[in-house]
């Protein structure tokens, strides 16, 4: 019986361990798209507990901060919402989540738990509600002491490259502005412009995004579709001159129903007045903005990132008490593939398809996406579109080699930009190692198989592609 977590862990044959530590395991991260917030990183802030480092909670305002992964798996063992994200001391939290983690097997939480731990405090011992205690002062010590355990300190450990934050197009990006001329700051950190609060037309609090997103560029009032088009542009360019590298769209699905300009200006003031709009007004106006947004990513050189299939917010007494992002949300059935398509191939007609990736958080979306992807890449950059990692509650040791697998199958996994966090945590580039041991034992039983030769530099260079050098190309580092 292998030790748990060891050296070789997930690493299951003699090419496996071989490739993930000659190759994997010391190359930079690029962790281009996540949830943390640049202020923390400016700040070098300094964790006092792993309360606060991994549960968060309330903030004054009413709304709620940290890892909704971590939420969830409290509420599923029955934890009080108080100890979840509520105002019971810490330890107490602490304390309860140990109890749940412990119950864990098969969970991915149960795994990046205990590599954050590692990787980070070098505490060596499962996380379980026995341990709970001398794993709290172990590491806490070292949270409070360790002057390289402040968050630029866990970035620096962690070897991170760059940084993709995700900001609204209404932000001032003043953190982002300090850190650009922080010369201490050695990681890249750059904004990811996420316009949906301007393309989600039909949901609450639209006409009042709209006035801050006019205040954003000095006017008044943006009385036309295509005058949030031009707000949006001029946003956007801000966001390149700070180092902008990605957009990123969350959307319940991607519509494509072109439209006159007429009606798209008919849904926007329909909108504007509060009113209700059918499902064809809605995507008309959609369908205007991510193609002119499409247009302006490819002039810029900014990678277009498409999450799409989720269905958010289910719970409505805990959405009214708690608001977004709190951990209620679930898969969704939205396969739209026929429409992403003809969203690319509007672009593609014009040579304005941007760089994109696509990502559906349904699974039996991946071969659909897998084939998509052979129809509009081109000989500007080898993977131009690009299938992301399995993402959110398929990021999963079963998932992720299922988006591997499928994305092998039907295009090339060699031409893969890898893994990122989707985290509001700084302990979670814990993650990129996880991906990485997978990787790598997924390659080396093909190898062992006798599916791919033993060619020592085809599989360096698909190895370091995957984990480093594609994201690096992609991303322009």
């Amino acid at each position: 019986m292998r030790e748990f977590m060891d050296r070789d862990f997930l690493l299951e044959t003699d090419t496996a361990r071989h490739l993930y530590h000659t190759y994997a395991a010391g190359l930079p991260l690029v962790d281009y798209h996540c949830h943390i917030p640049p202020r923390e990183i400016c700040e070098d802030r300094r964790f006092h507990d792993l309360a606060e480092v991994w549960l968060g909670g309330g903030n004054p305002d009413g709304t709620y901060f940290g890892d909704h992964y971590k939420w969830r798996l409290m509420r599923s063992n029955g934890v009080d919402e108080a100890y979840v994200t509520g105002d019971k001391p810490g330890f107490e939290r602490f304390e309860k989540f140990a109890q749940a983690l412990e119950l864990s097997i098969g969970n991915p939480m149960y795994h990046w738990c205990n590599l954050e731990l590692r990787q980070f405090f070098g505490y060596d011992k499962p996380l379980s509600a026995k341990t709970a205690a001398e794993a709290w002062a172990f590491c806490n010590e070292k949270l409070q002491n360790d002057p390289k355990l402040t968050v630029r300190g866990i970035i620096e450990k962690a070897n991170v490259a760059m940084i993709g934050t995700t900001d609204d197009p209404v932000d001032s990006l003043e953190w982002h502005v300090k850190l650009a001329a922080d010369p201490a700051v050695r990681v890249k950190v750059c904004p990811s412009f996420r316009p949906d609060k301007a393309i989600n037309i039909s949901k609450p609090g639209f006409a009042e995004y709209i006035g801050r997103l006019a205040a954003s560029v000095g006017a008044e009032r943006l009385e036309s579709t295509e005058e949030v088009c031009r707000a949006l542009t001029a946003r956007l360019e801000f966001f390149k001159s700070l180092g902008c590298r990605a957009s990123d769209h969350g959307l319940d699905y991607i519509p494509f129903r072109p439209g006159t300009a007429a009606q798209a200006d008919a849904a926007y003031q329909k909108a504007m007045r509060g009113e209700t709009l059918t499902v064809e007004e809605t995507e008309i106006y959609q369908t205007a903005v991510l193609l002119h947004l499409g247009r302006a990513y490819q002039r810029l050189d900014i990678a277009m990132q498409l999450h799409y299939s989720c269905a958010r917010n289910v719970n409505a007494r805990m959405f009214a008490k708690m608001g977004p992002d709190t951990g209620f949300d679930m898969i969704a059935q939205n396969t739209c593939g026929e429409s992403i398509a003809a969203f690319l191939s509007a672009l593609d007609e014009t040579g304005e398809c941007p760089k994109t990736i696509l990502y559906s958080l349904n699974p039996a979306d991946n071969a659909q996406l897998g084939t998509l992807l052979g129809c509009f890449q081109s000989a500007d950059l080898p993977g131009k579109i690009q299938h992301g990692s399995a993402w959110w509650f398929n990021d999963t040791k079963d998932g992720m080699e299922a988006q591997m697998r499928s994305l092998a199958s039907l295009g090339i996994l060699g031409n893969f930009v890898g893994m990122l966090t989707d985290s509001r945590s700084f302990l979670s580039y814990a993650r990129h190692d996880y991906f990485r041991r997978i990787l790598c034992n997924l390659l080396g039983r093909w190898v062992e198989n006798g599916e791919y030769p033993n060619d020592e530099q085809a599989l360096r260079r698909i190895v370091e592609g995957v984990c480093y050098q594609n994201a690096a190309r992609y991303f322009g580092l």
